[in-house]
């Protein structure tokens, strides 16, 4: 192992170091060096194959009429956790159990589109192995963590990728997202949303959801995907079980943090806000008059810090609250009010 190769060779380099100082002319003098064995313990990371063997019989496959996506087990009756956006829409699930060939069809017992998470029900099932939902508040930058999903929807099987935890608490200033995201550098692809990161125990500590791929329009993004953190969707389930759903207010725009460097860009003297990158040209931000680079200052009688403090903001409410927003263009600030809207479906 090359820890064990490392001390190694640096106990062998201080031994010889020593006998050459004290060779001198006189004679020849032997310096005997006694090292005690290491007793210290370095733990044995499990491998991919050990992890894995711990979830993989927990992970299904979904088909819908709409996409592909892929799921997890957690109760062993039939009760399957995905993304929302995962069958957002479809008038036909199937799911596919571990190593069957033939699929079987789910209802949605629950959906909450504001954390992009759904529970499915698999009628008559019982038995099931299921997967272990761990603690993401654990989680740390550098973790080892697999995940598994159905990308692509390539046949004979799911896709297994390993990688670290890039990051963690990231918000992407998109409030058709969820926050708080998971970052991670294992390979995530169309068809894995749903289905699980998973740490070096076996747990799933987060729900994969999406990537990023493209930075803009000149270049592009790679190692960069992202997952829900499972302590995150824990306090749904109960909910979701018995068939509550939750709208995602929708204000149509994507936002960045306001810097020094942009504000000064564009000639601001403000400080703080979250700054319009992009916005759907039918949404309730641009039917209010809003344009892209404006600065958002305060949303609903609450300053605006950053684009995470405005997603919040967005999150607290409902479709077809009607809230007042003020914003900064160029040299001017202007008040309008704008009725939020009801999130869209997000992709694959």
């Amino acid at each position: 192992m090359p820890v064990v190769a490392a001390v190694i060779g640096a106990l062998v380099g201080g031994g010889v170091g020593a006998a050459a100082a004290n060779g001198g002319g006189g004679g020849t003098k032997i310096i005997r060096q006694v090292v005690q064995p290491n007793s210290s313990v370095i733990a044995r990371p499990a491998t991919v194959k050990e992890v894995l063997a711990k979830v993989e019989a927990g992970v299904v496959s979904i088909h819908t009429d709409l996409g592909d996506g892929t799921g997890m087990v957690i109760t062993p009756d039939g009760q399957v956790l995905t993304n929302n956006h995962v069958i957002q829409g479809a008038t036909r699930i199937q799911v596919k159990l571990f190593n069957s060939t033939t699929s079987q069809s789910a209802t949605l017992l629950g959906h909450d589109t504001t954390d992009d998470v759904a529970l499915l029900k698999l009628q008559g099932a019982s038995g099931l192995a299921t997967v272990t939902l761990g603690d993401s508040s654990k989680v740390q930058v550098g973790d080892d963590v697999i995940a598994v999903g159905n990308a692509l929807a390539l046949p004979g099987g799911p896709t297994v990728t390993s990688g670290i935890i890039s990051a963690v608490g990231r918000n992407l200033g998109d409030p058709t997202v969820p926050t708080n995201l998971l970052q991670t550098d294992a390979a995530i692809n169309p068809g894995n949303s749903g289905g699980p990161l998973v740490n070096s125990q076996g747990q799933v500590i987060g729900i994969n959801t999406l990537v990023i791929q493209q930075a803009n329009a000149q270049e592009s993004a790679q190692n960069l995907g992202f997952a829900i953190p499972v302590n995150d969707v824990k306090p749904l389930l109960s909910d979701l079980s018995r068939g509550v759903n939750k709208a995602t207010a929708y204000l149509g725009v994507s936002v960045g943090d306001l810097t020094p460097d942009i504000a000064q860009r564009f000639g601001l003297t403000i400080t703080h806000g979250a700054i319009i990158a992009d916005l759907d040209p039918n949404g309730p931000a641009a039917q209010a008059g809003l344009q892209q680079d404006d600065v958002i200052t305060i949303f609903d009688g609450k300053n605006v810090s950053d684009s995470g403090g405005l997603v919040g903001l967005i999150r607290a409410h409902e479709p077809g609250d009607r809230v007042a927003l003020t914003y900064v263009r160029g040299k001017t600030t202007q008040t309008t009010t704008v009725t939020l809207g009801t999130r869209p479906t997000s992709g694959g």
